[in-house]
């Protein structure tokens, strides 16, 4: 695989002077799952805002699919990057589900039929199809955070970047979640997420970017991130609770990261 999106030498500075990232290049490929953690502040959201356009950089490049973000509009690139914020209400102005979820297909200059048909396949995908008719100010967050990542899904992006999908989730929505990025796969799609959850990052996605002090400080598989012990305490995160249990029982296996793989480990001794 080529890399699908290149981002090379990337800086960005706030107007109040704070240099949000210094000179970051990362590498993407088509159909990667990549998750990006670390504290608040580390850079991790105005990277994502920087990957779709939404803000540009101060040096450097970020490149979709060989489109140079500098010389695109951000409502050019949401055709190529799907950005789902971490509050649906900063991102969600209709009536109704459905208008909603067809107000980017409609942007794009779909057709009619193509708008039902992206419109009712990205609902049925997120479990959302029975909320059509409703008003999503009358949903539960939710159910809410799954309208707006059905909005991003019914634009066809070749990126969706999910920005803390797991946060007012119960068990269902986190069920939902994980089946839906791995159809996304399936689809060739690349699936970004920003999150502070680490089960979620272990069980969901197969590398892991971590940031600190406006830098990356390690990008690698998400089973030897979990395990490094000097790059969690620098980000200042904890790897999940399983990896946790395991060491504190004297488990060095760097594959624990689920209730399942522990399983596997107490079964093979």
């Amino acid at each position: 695989m080529s890399n699908f999106l290149e981002i090379k030498d990337l800086s960005f500075t706030y107007p109040n002077g704070w240099k949000a990232l210094n000179n970051i290049s990362i590498q993407i490929d088509r159909g990667e799952r990549v998750a990006i953690i670390g504290q608040n502040g580390a850079g991790k959201t105005t990277l994502a805002k920087l990957m779709n356009g939404l803000n540009k950089p101060t040096s450097g490049d970020v490149t979709i699919d060989g489109w140079n973000t500098k010389e695109y509009t951000t409502a050019q690139i949401s055709r190529k990057v799907g950005y789902v914020f971490q509050n649906p209400d900063d991102q969600i102005f209709h009536n109704t589900v459905f208008d909603e979820v067809a107000f980017g297909p409609k942007n794009l200059g779909q057709t009619e039929e193509e708008i039902h048909h992206n419109v009712h396949e990205a609902t049925k995908l997120v479990e959302i199809h029975d909320f059509l008719k409703e008003n999503p100010y009358d949903l539960p967050l939710s159910i809410r955070k799954f309208v707006t990542v059905a909005s991003v899904i019914a634009m066809n992006p070749d990126v969706i970047i999910l920005d803390e999908p797991t946060a007012g989730q119960d068990m269902k929505g986190l069920t939902c979640l994980a089946s839906t990025i791995a159809e996304l796969t399936k689809r060739t799609k690349t699936v970004i997420t920003i999150t502070h959850d680490m089960e979620f990052a272990a069980s969901n996605f197969d590398r892991t970017i971590v940031m600190a002090h406006s830098n990356k400080i390690a990008d690698g598989g998400t089973k030897e991130i979990f395990w490094s012990n000097e790059v969690l305490t620098e980000a200042g995160v904890k790897p999940p609770h399983i990896s946790r249990l395991s060491k504190s029982l004297g488990i060095e296996d760097k594959g624990i990261l689920e209730i399942k793989d522990l399983i596997n480990y107490i079964k093979m001794r």
